[in-house]
């Protein structure tokens, strides 16, 4: 008899019927490397030699405890068993599994009954009848709060894979009985929130036997055990305060977790017999499935795998037929409670895994039709009745050359397969020449057409390369001209769908080109009084009649002092301050470089007789002397360098009587006063230069400041001063956007140039917005930026260096594939709400950026009724809004025409109503549109080859990352601006986390 020292670890072992099973699972513990261990057996009532076989085994061998009971349940039995173990951690076996014979002796370091109580586990294998070894399945990272958001949704772990202590299992009541199926999942749960620490064994230590009918227990109680255990699960998560938000979170809802059950219990069993609406009634609610598409693959392939006992998801195609019916009716459950277009999804990636795993097989799954040709062996394919998309593969021998994802519209003939190979799969070179007579002749009618070209080769010799291109075209186009094609392929079937919906259109009628006409620029000046006789034009250039200006003028006129006789103005322009100045002071003389703008000043102060006006550069001319007062603003920083300024200002010094004053009122500029809100214009220095040349190098004592935001006026004295006075102010708005454009707020950034000189990038950030507004139903609060955070955000991205990129340019950069210069992003508008144009637009437009609009166009001038079950529609644009909008540099795209998911319509519906939108807006804007931002995000693996079809040539989704050159151009993805979320959050969305904004 063996015998043993005190355990360290005790086997619980429930056994009912398991005379067959159980000696190998008690020799697996006999064959461990470390012999400290008790196995306490419970004989759940078994009616076979079961009790007679325990009892055989505990008489050679005391470390196995040999119990017994009425059949009571695998959970009472292991109550049973837990209450006979005398080792301090505990581990289930079931007695027709096995452990490897390092399991204690690497497993039991990694447990502990301490504070906190370790618990250990592993991973494991199931074993198919035939003694197979299955793929090992790997135990997840469960450190921290990942236990309990696991165990929350699903059974992480396999019961006979985890060692933890007697202490814990006894503290949390050990296991419910009353539960038939999940009791394992249930106790792993107390455990989570009861504070364990779950330690990962990286290792395969634990085989799980799968006999005949293990899956055949009844799935209505697998169901209603797994919805016991998520409701505790919801208490749990309550009373520790955590909340099951969703995926974006990490943390599953107990709907989708119950559904996770179905799907994996509905999958393993694959019964087609089975009533799926029945099942699916005993869940308290159906979820929404949408955002957790790939979840449920995975799910529902892992059952499929477990029932079917396959290895690969390749081997799961060689039973199609068998699981299929049970995948699709699942599938059709799904879709029924989710956001449109969800099922097909899960149809979808589900069909992508499988023809992953081996590119060779030909199957259909659903409505996808996958085919794989040999381009040597090319033969006609007919379309499967129910199919609307293809997989292709293309090989070459054994080289797999490409494969085509896209719309199926009809059979594959051969001329059909060649087309995609050439024009899709661009492998065109691998197609074999046919050694017929028919390929012969269509390579003389080819080669016949293309005779200039050969002609002109022949006479400039040395092209042999090009020779050997054309010879390959020929070639190529010839295969075109023999392939045999029928009016049933796809392309005959997509010409007729084609031919049908433009007819259906009717003729366009564009409207007004959208682009304003360029104006004529006038050659380069060659000097300084040309250039600034180019400037004057136009009347006022600088709109001197804006609240900015005249609210600058009034402040200006505060600092004059009173008893003022001779003033001096510089850079008079047309004279509006000249005029106002004149009432102030004995008498003005008003000068300027331009002649254009002394002949408007004339003729605007010709009533006054204290103003003398006359044409002078107050740079190479010398200045009238003796002046009590020298005005000259808004000129200095055309100086070309501080050398330059400084000696303008000691002349300007020069011209004024002892103790005279000069008044300047410059901008603050961000090459200046990089750390403050200021101007980008492209000059040296801004009037914090200014000021400091005229303190230090004319002479002059600062005696009183007007300082804002945005510039500041000096009044210097020519005599000693004691205290200069500070005076802040506002400037005046409303701001023209002709000045507001050029404005950066805020600390350092980098201005745009700085950025387009020094860096180049491959990707671009695409923002998706939907409504700037500050009302609005609650629950579309995700998708309303209120104007002021807006507003922050777009001088966020001036102050950082960004220039926008609309659609047509974003195509070409695309298509070129060289690095962008600076830091493009683009701006995306959806739905074309009204309140772009009354809150959005005007901030754009301040901020020197442009933007994408999408149009629902069917719903233009309407209301956003797709949302009406959340609240008030909001109100859309109407075609004059969106036309003036054109004229000022906003592009528009296709937003489909009635907001339906994309991947919710029939190949024909989608094609026309894409079709109908481009139509719809070229002929109310004009010009070409070749954008579209799908609704809700939603495609497919059809969706980019019908946009195409029907004349885009970019297209926008709402999967979250930065657009990059390798994306497909009809998926490209978007970075969404949440309203609901701080706004601290968009630097980090720029990829500037931390970054000054606000």
């Amino acid at each position: 008899m063996v015998t043993a020292m005190a355990p360290e670890i005790s086997f619980l072992i429930p056994a009912y019927n398991a005379q067959d099973t159980l000696a190998e699972a008690l020799a697996s513990l006999q064959r461990q490397t470390k012999a400290n261990w008790q196995a306490v057996v419970v004989d759940d009532g078994s009616s076979d030699r079961t009790w007679e076989l325990v009892e055989a085994l505990a008489a050679a061998d005391s470390r196995i405890v040999a119990a017994r009971q009425a059949n009571t349940g695998a959970a009472a039995a292991r109550n049973h068993a837990a209450r006979l173990a005398a080792a301090p951690l505990l581990c289930m076996l079931d007695a027709d599994d096995w452990l490897d014979p390092a399991f204690i002796e690497t497993m039991l370091p990694m447990a502990a009954d301490g504070s906190p109580p370790a618990i250990a586990y592993c991973s494991y294998r199931r074993v198919a009848p035939g003694g197979r070894l299955m793929p090992v399945e790997q135990a997840p990272l469960l450190a921290g709060d990942a236990a309990k958001r696991e165990f929350s949704s699903f059974c992480a772990l396999a019961i006979h894979t985890v060692v933890f202590p007697k202490s814990l299992f006894e503290r949390v009541g050990g296991m419910d009985e009353s539960l038939q199926t999940c009791e394992e999942w249930d106790l792993w749960l107390r455990m989570a929130f009861a504070g364990a620490e779950f330690r990962r064994v990286d290792a395969c230590l634990a085989f799980y036997r799968m006999k005949p009918g293990s899956l055949s227990g009844d799935p209505a109680k697998l169901v209603r055990d797994a919805i016991c255990v998520t409701t505790k699960a919801e208490a749990l998560l309550r009373q520790h305060g955590l909340q099951a938000e969703g995926a974006e979170t990490g943390w599953i809802t107990p709907a989708i977790s119950r559904l996770r059950m179905l799907a994996w219990v509905l999958a393993a069993k694959h019964d087609p017999t089975l009533d799926i609406g029945a099942l699916a009634a005993l869940l308290p609610d159906m979820p929404d499935v949408a955002g957790y598409e790939s979840f449920f693959v995975n799910v529902i392939m892992h059952g499929l795998r477990t029932g079917l006992l396959a290895n690969q998801p390749d081997d799961l195609i060689d039973s199609l037929d068998t699981w299929q019916p049970t995948f699709l009716s699942l599938v059709d459950l799904i879709q029924r409670h989710s956001f449109p277009g969800t099922g097909r999804k899960i149809l979808e990636q589900a069909t992508w895994r499988l023809t992953a795993a081996n590119l060779s097989r030909s199957f259909i799954l659903g409505n996808i039709q996958v085919v794989s040709i040999d381009l040597g062996r090319l033969s006609r394919i007919g379309k499967a009745e129910q199919a609307d998309t293809l997989i292709m593969h293309a090989f070459s021998g054994e080289q797999h050359v490409g494969s085509y994802i896209g719309p199926l519209w009809g059979d594959l003939s051969i001329r059909a397969q060649i087309l995609l190979i050439m024009q899709e799969i661009q492998a065109g070179e691998h197609l074999e020449r046919p050694r017929t007579l028919a390929y012969a002749a269509a390579w003389t009618r080819v080669a016949l057409r293309d005779y200039r070209d050969f002609g002109r080769l022949i006479i400039h010799r040395g092209r042999r390369g090009r020779l050997e291109k054309l010879l390959a075209r020929t070639g190529r186009n010839a295969i075109l001209a023999w392939a045999p094609s029928d009016k049933r392929d796809t392309d005959a079937r997509l010409s007729d769908i084609l031919r049908d919906l433009e007819d259906g259109l009717p003729p366009v009628r564009r409207a007004a080109a959208a682009a304003p006409a360029k104006e004529e620029r006038p050659p380069p000046a060659q000097s300084q009084e040309e250039y600034w006789e180019q400037i004057f034009e136009r009347p006022d250039p600088w709109n001197y009649l804006s609240v900015y200006e005249q609210v600058k003028y009034a402040q200006t006129l505060s600092l004059i002092p009173q008893g003022i006789e001779t003033a001096l103005e510089l850079a008079c322009a047309e004279g509006i301050f000249t005029e106002k100045l004149a009432r102030q002071v004995g008498r003005v003389t008003a000068t300027d470089i331009s002649q254009r703008a002394i002949d408007r000043a004339t003729k605007r102060c010709r009533d006054l007789s204290n103003v003398e006006l006359r044409v002078l550069d107050f740079v190479g001319q010398q200045l009238p002397p003796d002046q009590d007062l020298i005005l000259c603003s808004e000129v200095l920083y055309y100086m070309k360098d501080e050398k330059m300024l400084a000696e303008v200002c000691r002349k300007m010094a020069a011209a004024l009587k002892p103790g005279g004053c000069l008044i300047t009122a410059h901008a603050h500029l961000r090459c200046d006063e990089p750390g403050r809100t200021g101007f980008d214009w492209g000059h040296p220095f801004g009037v914090e230069t200014i000021r400091r040349v005229l303190a230090e190098d004319a002479g002059l004592a600062l005696e009183e400041t007007i300082d804002t935001a945005l510039y500041a006026i000096h009044r210097f004295r020519k005599a000693p001063v004691a205290d200069p006075l500070l005076r802040v102010e506002t400037h005046g708005t409303p701001l023209d956007v002709d000045v507001a454009k050029h404005i950066i707020s805020g600390p350092a950034g980098i201005a745009r140039e700085a950025a387009w000189a020094a860096e180049v990038t491959t990707s671009v950030p695409i923002l998706m917005y939907h409504r700037i507004a500050e009302d609005g139903p609650a629950a579309l609060r995700r998708f309303r930026t209120p104007p002021e955070t807006f507003r922050k955000q777009m001088q966020f991205l001036r102050r950082h260096g960004y220039y926008a990129v609309t659609a047509p340019t974003l195509t070409n950069l695309l298509r070129s594939g060289k690095p962008i210069q600076g830091r493009p992003v683009m701006l995306t508008f959806d739905d074309a709400y009204l309140d772009f144009r009354t809150n959005a637009f005007p901030i754009l437009a301040e901020n020197d950026l442009s933007a994408d609009v999408f149009v629902v166009t069917d719903k233009v001038g309407g209301r956003s009724d797709w949302d009406c079950a959340y609240g008030e529609p909001a109100p859309l644009m109407a075609w004059p809004d969106m036309q003036d909008l054109q004229q000022k540099g906003i592009s528009f795209g296709s937003h489909l025409a009635s907001h339906i998911p994309a991947s919710a319509m029939e190949n024909d519906a989608l094609l026309a109503e894409a079709l109908r939108s481009r139509h719809a807006l070229e002929s109310r804007l004009g010009g070409s549109v070749a954008s579209i931002a799908l609704p809700y995000g939603a495609t497919d693996f059809r969706v980019p080859g019908i946009l195409s079809l029907a004349g885009y040539t970019i297209g926008l989704t709402t999967r979250a990352a930065t657009a990059a050159f390798s994306d497909n151009v009809f998926d490209l993805p978007r970075l969404e601006v949440r309203g609901d979320q701080p706004l601290v959050a968009f630097p980090a969305l720029m990829g500037l986390p931390g970054a000054f904004i606000g």
